[in-house]
């Protein structure tokens, strides 16, 4: 489990992070999302004691990463696939992982086959590798030591999409295994598709935390539907928690449309309709760090922008 308590960090009179307060429970994926600079990274180096805090504290599994012995075989990390010696071969760079933490070289092929890296990319040197096969790499050295908590920013970065998809797998499998994952992505319906807990953060503050379910409800979204019978839908979805409101001819519901589906189906009502009540994921991220953003995006249906600049 990670918990940050009352995290701040500060660079002379700039804010990184402010006073944030979260935490990343077992068996669960939670998504860590924000625009450039709003202090995602700074809050992951301090996690794994790159950067040390101006207050507050984390802990994983109740312990300061300092703290931990032979951290590598508890918690995984990729913050930067590229901070590797561009002159060792990928190889090379897992051998040395694998020695570090006193894993037999075997493991090493165990990790290369399972990122799908072939033995002559494991002999190319670092520098000659794609940014997917950068990642790839990178993802091996997390899980080499067979750790309990991955700490991942940006691992679908260059993968394409068979890569993202396999990605995704694997971290779903994880936590399904009881691990924990912290996820950084810009990639929202990645995130959306992997995530159970997500946690939006703008100008270094949590802007909002919770399921995507409850997140969509807290603002209006989800998903209108209208069916034969919505008094046994409405009842089905509430007594399985989903938030219900009447909304015209259907049901204004706190989820997205594939859950409704499956509660209609297993209640056995006739859908006539189901859409997107309102905006999803996309829409959420962009209305709560909109101030924080660096694009100016357009107002919705007036011609008119906002000024939504950001600090990379």
């Amino acid at each position: 489990m990670i918990e940050v308590q009352g995290l701040t960090r500060r660079y002379g009179d700039f804010l990184a992070v402010d006073d944030v307060t979260f935490s990343c429970e077992p068996g669960k994926v939670t998504g860590f999302l924000g625009p450039n600079g709003a202090g995602k990274t700074t809050t992951m180096r301090v996690m794994v004691g790159l950067t040390a805090p101006t207050r507050g504290r984390v802990t994983i599994g109740g312990h300061a990463y300092r703290d931990i012995p032979n951290p590598g075989r508890h918690v995984g990390v990729l913050l930067d696939a590229g901070a590797q010696h561009g002159g060792r071969t990928g190889r090379e760079i897992l051998q040395l992982g694998a020695a570090t933490m006193g894993l037999p070289d075997s493991r090493v092929d165990e990790m290369l086959a399972m990122v799908s890296l072939s033995p002559k990319e494991a002999k190319r040197r670092m520098r000659n590798y794609s940014l997917g096969m950068k990642q790839r790499l990178g993802i091996a050295h997390a899980l080499l030591g067979d750790p309990s908590v991955l700490i991942l920013d940006e691992p679908a970065n260059g993968l394409d999409p068979a890569g993202i998809r396999w990605m995704r797998d694997l971290l779903r499998g994880y936590a399904q295994r009881g691990g924990t994952v912290l996820l950084s992505s810009h990639l929202l319906n990645e995130v959306e598709l992997i995530a159970d807990e997500m946690v939006l953060i703008g100008q270094g503050k949590i802007v909002a935390q919770g399921d995507k379910r409850s997140l969509l409800a807290s603002r209006g979204g989800g998903t209108l539907a209208v069916s034969q019978d919505n008094a046994a839908l409405a009842e089905q979805l509430r007594r399985q928690g989903f938030e219900v409101a009447p909304a015209g001819d259907g049901l204004r519901v706190g989820a997205d449309a594939a859950e409704v589906g499956r509660v209609a189906l297993e209640a056995r009502v006739v859908l006539t309709e189901l859409r997107p009540s309102g905006g999803g994921l996309e829409d959420i991220f962009l209305e709560l760090t909109g101030g924080t953003q660096r694009e100016q995006v357009a107002g919705a249906g007036t011609g008119t922008t906002v000024d939504t600049g950001a600090n990379a």
